[in-house]
């Protein structure tokens, strides 16, 4: 395309102005056929390109590669002398594997099309490179409200100046994807930090790898450490990319994340005479094949995760939620280990007198020489319950004050067959809400008839929502408020958003004898692919330590019963 010198140096005023800052100014020498339209018109100002299904020549600056096979098979240009619309992005994504390198001026010949919302051009007929140029990254900070806002971005190099927090790693493993965020890690909007589900979405963004696929051999950010949610980055480079039904940054550069959230050996203090916790195992099972390990190595991998993670934690007595519902093969099993490693007889388990259909139960272990059960253990047939709870009242073995463990597993979010008031009231519970509303009214009236009564389970809700209020409603107090300030407060990680699904409340004569309280970030931070499982899960990263043991958290407290 031949211009004046008048005209380019108009263009280049504009590109200033609309931050981008090509480097060279001479007029570019001529290439075949020029261009018949900039990238702005393909791109337009709405979420579709207008020339959709046209065929169209570009010219640009090719700004990232990815045309290897196991990348995206194409590349991404840039027009270095943009429009002056704010709504339409100066950039695309050309699916081709022809050659052209970063820093090619390019004229690009292709059909204009939509393909799962990212505007790129396919099949493409010609690729004549022409000479060289350089796009510097227009700066960009999150939030970014709303699709329109990253729409105008899109096939373009950013950089993100400020520094932005991992907030979910879940499928760094099987898809090479990490999700960051501005301001610190999500929250869920129902567990009581303040937050809107608008405004996550707008503080939140995709970095991947420019491959689409599944299980990588080289899984990005795990060298020198694997990143966990909580570490930073400044400065994240890309293009920003569209596929899968949102905008993802195809990184440019290696993203350094600094390790702002170390992993913590140990829980912190919590003092007293007699340690309590809670833990959801994630479906151990003794049973290959059904909902935890598969097979019996998995197994064996399984066990040595939780018997680390449960001496790790140290506790005296420990509900525990997702065991198999074989009687007491499965907590026999696990208490064996224990045993095998901390010494004969360290620990023991409660027997529950009704544990339920369901393929999954909760349990009771607990270290005899430290504490007495007080009288048979209970339970309630009340059929509001999926997974009935376990009451057991326990005393110090040296003396002093007795204390009722009540072990809960309350019904899942998930929708299955949710009719009526147990359907999504789109208010952020989720589905079941009032079945587990009404769980917890039973559990209150039975901690109301305890002596000391500690609620401690997964009560699959968030320290906001219906259930937990309704059991502080009943008098009962929330342990972690106390004790662990708000941006530790979580236990479970879903969608990228923590939260506080486990919860230890205690009435309040007992209330005053807790001495602390805290939650073992051991799981819920780290990526999925360090737990036990072999499928798809380097042999490398394993190890036989708490670390994904679970997807959940264990919470901890100290009681003072002397």
């Amino acid at each position: 395309m031949r211009r004046t010198a008048a005209a380019l140096a108009t263009v280049l005023t504009a590109g200033l102005a609309a931050g981008v800052q090509p480097v060279a100014a001479a007029e570019p020498p001529a290439c075949g056929t020029p261009a018949d339209h900039q990238i702005a018109d393909v791109q337009g100002g709405g979420d579709a390109s207008p020339l959709a299904g046209r065929t169209v020549r570009v010219e640009g600056v090719v700004t990232a590669d990815f045309q290897r096979s196991d990348q995206l098979k194409g590349f991404f240009v840039q027009d270095p002398t943009p429009d002056r619309d704010p709504r339409t992005s100066d950039g695309i994504f050309v699916y081709s594997t022809r050659e052209a390198a970063v820093g090619d001026r390019v004229l690009v010949t292709g059909q204009a099309v939509e393909y799962n919302g990212l505007t790129e051009l396919s099949p493409v007929s010609a690729v004549d490179v022409c000479g060289t140029g350089r796009i510097a990254p227009a700066r960009v900070r999150l939030p970014l409200d709303g699709a329109a806002q990253r729409e105008r971005y899109e096939g373009m190099l950013l950089r993100f100046q400020q520094r932005l927090t991992a907030t979910e790693v879940y499928r760094l493993g099987r898809y090479g994807e990490a999700t960051v965020s501005a301001g610190g890690r999500l929250f869920q909007p129902t567990d009581g930090h303040g937050s809107t589900q608008a405004r996550n979405d707008a503080r939140k963004l995709l970095v991947d790898d420019a491959s689409n696929v599944q299980n990588p051999d080289a899984i990005p950010y795990t060298d020198p450490r694997v990143l966990r949610i909580g570490d930073s980055a400044q400065g994240l480079t890309g293009v920003l990319d569209h596929g899968f039904g949102e905008y993802r940054l195809q990184p440019t550069e290696t993203a350094r994340f600094a390790p702002a959230n170390p992993r913590p050996d140990r829980p912190a203090r919590v003092g007293g005479d007699v340690r309590v916790a809670s833990f959801n195992t994630l479906n151990w099972f003794t049973t290959p094949g059904r909902r935890g390990a598969d097979t019996a190595a998995e197994q064996e991998r399984q066990l040595a995760k939780l018997a680390a993670a449960l001496k790790g934690l140290n506790a005296d007595v420990v509900g525990l939620m997702e065991v198999e519902n074989n009687g007491d093969t499965a907590v026999g099993a696990l208490v064996d280990r224990l045993n095998r490693e901390a010494g004969a007889g360290t620990y023991a388990w409660v027997r529950h007198p009704y544990p339920g259909t369901d393929e999954i139960h909760v349990a009771l272990v607990y270290k005899p020489a430290k504490v007495t059960p007080v009288g048979a253990a209970r339970s309630s047939q009340d059929p509001v319950f999926d997974r009935p709870p376990l009451v057991q009242a326990f005393r110090p073995a040296s003396g002093g004050t007795a204390f009722t463990m009540i072990v809960n597993h309350f019904k899942s979010k998930g929708c299955g067959d949710a009719a009526g008031p147990d359907a999504d009231q789109g208010d952020g519970q989720g589905c079941y809400n009032a079945r587990r509303v009404a769980q917890a009214k039973a559990i209150g009236a039975i901690a109301d008839g305890a002596e000391n009564p500690l609620v401690v389970g997964d009560l699959n809700a968030y320290a906001a929502e219906d259930p937990v209020k309704t059991l502080t409603g009943a008098g009962l107090v929330s342990q972690t408020p106390r004790f662990v300030r708000p941006g530790d407060r979580y236990s479970y990680v879903f969608d990228g958003q923590s939260g506080e699904l486990d919860h230890a409340l205690a009435g309040r004569s007992l209330s005053r004898r807790v001495t602390g309280a805290t939650i073992w970030h051991v799981n819920s931070d780290e990526p999925v692919f360090l737990d036990y499982n072999t499928e798809f899960n380097p042999a490398r990263f394993y190890r036989p330590d708490e670390f994904r043991s679970s997807d959940h958290d264990p919470v901890l407290l100290g009681l003072n019963l002397r």
